[in-house]
């Protein structure tokens, strides 16, 4: 059963109209429903606070009751929820001939804070390009010790990874080259890089190379990173692998390809504080897209405020 709207006019009537709509032609989920009816209850309530009835709410109307959920607490992404029952409602108004505009129609929800992203700290990152399981398959375990060293030491995505091939060539679109410890790589928007590669990624790189030939049909692909069958390496494949890795080398949390690039461009600003160089690193085109980073490196100076300062830790205070 749904939760009814405060008897007021026509507006239950117009409510439930509405909600038989959704739930008939539209032919909604029945919890979609009652989460229907408990958006324009409060849709009710609002108006009934305001002297008016649901027909005579006003744009003005709706950015001030945001102002109130938002105040209260409720998140961005839960006042967007219920915009959006609302606009759904006054649209369906509109049609009907009951109200002449739709005054959520250009309303917006708070922004919701990105999150940032999934970073390792050091040690847990060297852990896991370290770990080595001693009953794994020798060449599976090459091959992805070199993709997770060349993830870390390089930031590249997934998809950049993956694109890479053995050799260059004019076909390729991307390449390692060992001696000038380089790889060469096709970003987004086909924006050619070339980033530095790390001596343990190095090394890593060439014990693969070394057994690479072992899988069938590895003469006749190009890849770098390829499957037994001696077909390319999918990124969905080196997800699982990473997951896997990160799981016998004994971290806390499931590691994926883009976590290793945030780890690396986090790794990098720590020590360098050069945004400017990890933005041409990482192939943003826009140093905003780079600026996440300089939070997290505040976080870790504020993790090492925390542990390190006399008079940040509250058993120090009297």
């Amino acid at each position: 059963m749904s939760t009814p709207v405060p008897p007021g006019s026509d507006d239950q009537q117009m409510v439930d109209l509405y909600l038989e709509h959704v739930r008939v032609e539209k032919r909604l989920a029945a919890r979609t429903v009652e989460l229907y009816a408990l958006d324009l209850r409060k849709l009710a309530e609002f108006a009934a606070q305001a002297g008016v009835g649901l027909t005579q709410v006003r744009s003005a109307h709706v950015r001030r009751w945001i102002a109130q959920m938002h105040g209260g607490g409720r998140s961005g992404r839960g006042i967007a929820l219920i915009l959006s029952g609302w606009r759904g409602f006054f649209a369906w108004l509109g049609r009907e001939g009951r109200v002449s505009s739709n005054p959520v129609q250009d309303v917006r929800a708070p922004k919701v804070a990105k999150p940032l992203p999934k970073a390792l700290s050091v040690d847990d990152a060297v852990q896991l390009a370290a770990h080595r399981d001693e009953v794994d398959d020798p060449w599976l375990q090459a091959r992805d010790a070199a993709i997770t060293e060349l993830l870390y030491s390089s930031g590249l995505r997934v998809s950049e990874l993956t694109g890479l091939d053995a050799v260059a060539s004019a076909a390729a679109r991307g390449w390692i080259d060992l001696q000038a410890a380089e790889a060469h790589v096709l970003g987004k928007g086909s924006k050619r890089r070339s980033v530095p590669v790390g001596a343990a990624a190095i090394a890593a790189l060439k014990a693969w190379l070394a057994v690479r030939s072992q899988a069938s049909g590895a003469s006749d692909q190009a890849a770098l990173f390829i499957g037994r069958h001696g077909t390319r390496l999918t990124p969905q494949s080196v997800w699982q692998r990473l997951k896997r890795r990160s799981l016998q080398a004994g971290l806390a949390t499931p590691v994926h390809p883009h976590m290793l690039r945030h780890s690396f461009a986090s790794h990098v600003l720590q020590s360098s504080s050069d945004l400017r160089a990890v933005q041409e690193l990482l192939g943003h085109a826009n140093i905003g897209t780079t600026q996440v980073y300089t939070r997290l490196d505040f976080q870790h100076l504020a993790k090492a405020y925390d542990a390190a300062h006399p008079r940040a830790r509250s058993k120090d205070i009297k």
